[in-house]
């Protein structure tokens, strides 16, 4: 049944003090389903689209059923846990904004702040403990925190965290966590991982849904707009043009990858605007500074990567551009849900270039919504034609994800050019090694080496006219001596013969002089350098 008060939903008054502070006359949907739930302590499962108010959904609930009892040292009574820093710091702030009547003791484990400053938090006693799951299980695995006393333990953006690749370090965290506790769980879409999640941790949940899933707010006006070049400059040009014929309050301008962020932070600022940037390879004190300029209207125009599209409580942002078309249609829901938040009016326009047309389809199917286009619509060939005018920067078309699927990644590595080495003492180029007998003649039963391939230092292959320098004549050398019985080293003779015999009486030439031995004599030829090129003016 659909409440119309807070009053109705079984919060304490101290936390009903706290929201008519804030200034909340009604609860939203998904809050008046699962407050009622949560204060019970059942599990519960929600399901909405962004935007809708769950994060006060659980904090609310969860402050109503701490306020009795106490933290001890290194071991936290509930659990929190987001997937990105800034969801985790906005629920801290939901915190301090519900909990104003409380002396909860509130500790925030996320990465890029000092973990001295955290420890501190967790020896002091944490009654609520908001992490990320890869900072969380850190300290705990240097012994600084203990999870038996966990009462409360809450999922945020579910679905963002298999996005993110955390479902392992979840599943290892609730396996951690003693088995009598609340769960609550929120996503706004229900993928299969999830749904397997949600089966195997939560003990007869209630499931509360208040949207369809990968559904859009039906107060934010959607547009998209065609651009038949596929250059980022042609791009850049088309949303100034987007921006100026609009009348924008704030924006956020999303891009697919951190460093098309950076570049395009850069262009708004060289033509006038007042533009931040938000992406992961940030430090978090950047982060944290340019997420609040921008809630405290210091920035109008936020360029940002999918780090900020989930999530984030950004009250009131009037326009939300696509600079790059997401590559996955729930991508698409939760960034244009930064606007139109709470029952306000928000505007979206995506720029569309010939390789993203197949995109479109994809986030068309998701919503259920035939786009509305700025101009001049594609024709049918161009979506016929979409990916295929061009190979983009990662081998594919330009609008393929650069997450190892391409050629070359993740498979075998090809070869490049070598032969393949067979047995021992055979590779392919090269001629065998010969072996020989007690005699010191070559095996009759190996196969002559190839015609190509150099040949071995033995007699009969060098030419008996002219011998080589460095060894005595043909005629002065003495046999191979057998395998057994060779000489020692040092009765073999001096190892320069140069020394012996002169280079001009081996070649039989009487009226030429040895030349002196120096230096340059002695350079090996790939040391020596040529004559420099003269320089051209």
């Amino acid at each position: 049944m659909q409440t119309t008060t807070f009053a109705e939903l079984g919060l304490s008054p101290k936390v009903l003090a706290a929201v008519e502070a804030a200034g909340y006359a009604s609860p939203t949907p998904i809050q008046a389903q699962a407050v009622p739930i949560a204060v019970t302590g059942r599990d519960v499962l929600g399901i909405a689209q962004t935007g809708t108010g769950k994060t006060a959904a659980f904090v609310m609930p969860m402050i109503t059923r701490l306020e009795t009892g106490r933290a001890r040292a290194r071991m936290p009574r509930s659990l929190i846990l987001a997937p990105t820093r800034e969801l985790a710091a906005q629920v801290a702030q939901s915190f301090e904004k519900y909990g104003i009547n409380h002396k909860l003791n509130v500790a925030l484990l996320i990465g890029g702040v000092s973990m001295d400053d955290q420890v501190k938090k967790l020896d002091r006693g944490a009654d609520v403990l908001i992490a990320t799951p890869g900072r969380m299980l850190d300290h705990f695995q240097r012994g600084r925190l203990m999870l038996m006393g966990v009462e409360i333990l809450v999922i945020d953006e579910a679905d963002r965290m298999l996005d993110m690749g955390f479902i392992p370090d979840i599943e290892k965290i609730c396996k951690l966590l003693p088995p009598r506790r609340q769960t609550l769980f929120f996503s706004a879409t229900m993928p299969p991982e999830i749904t397997r999640l949600v089966a195997q941790f939560l003990k007869d949940p209630a499931r509360i849904e208040v949207a369809p899933p990968a559904t859009t707010a039906k107060t934010i006006t959607q547009r998209f707009h065609y651009c038949a070049s596929t250059e980022d400059w042609d791009k850049r040009e088309v949303l100034r043009q987007l921006i100026r014929g609009e009348t924008v309050k704030n924006a956020i301008i999303f891009c697919n990858r951190k460093r098309d962020v950076a570049i395009l932070h850069k262009s708004l600022v060289k033509h006038g605007f007042n533009a931040g940037a938000l992406h992961g390879d940030m430090d978090q004190k950047s982060r944290m500074e340019t997420l609040d300029k921008f809630r405290n209207g210091e920035i109008a125009f936020l360029a940002a990567s999918d780090v900020a599209a989930r999530g984030l409580d950004i009250p009131d942002v009037s326009h939300i551009f696509n600079f790059d078309v997401p590559w996955a249609g729930d991508d698409y829901v939760h960034r244009i849900g930064r606007t139109g938040r709470a029952g306000r009016e928000g505007y979206s326009a995506t720029i569309v270039t010939p390789d993203d047309l197949r995109l479109v389809k994809d986030i068309e199917k998701v919503t259920g919504e035939t786009p509305v286009w700025i101009g001049a619509a594609p024709t049918e060939e161009d979506f016929a034609s979409s990916g295929k005018r061009r190979r983009g920067r990662f081998g594919r078309g330009a609008g393929s994800p650069p997450d190892g699927r391409r050629e070359g990644r993740g498979g075998e590595r090809p070869a490049r050019g070598r032969e393949v080495r067979g047995s021992r003492g055979e590779r392919s180029g090269r001629p065998e090694r010969r072996r020989h007998r007690e005699d010191g003649q070559p095996r009759p039963d190996r196969a002559p080496a190839q015609a190509d391939a150099p040949q071995p230092d033995t007699v009969a292959s060098r030419p008996s006219a002219e011998p080589r320098r460095d060894r005595q004549p043909q005629a002065e050398r003495r046999p191979r001596p057998e395998r057994e019985g060779r000489e020692p080293r040092q009765d073999r003779g001096p190892k320069d013969r140069r020394e012996q015999r002169p280079v001009s009486e081996a070649r039989g030439d009487t009226q030429r002089q040895p030349r002196p031995q120096g230096f340059g004599e002695a350079m090996p030829a790939f040391m020596r350098k040529g004559p420099k090129p003269a320089k051209v003016d």
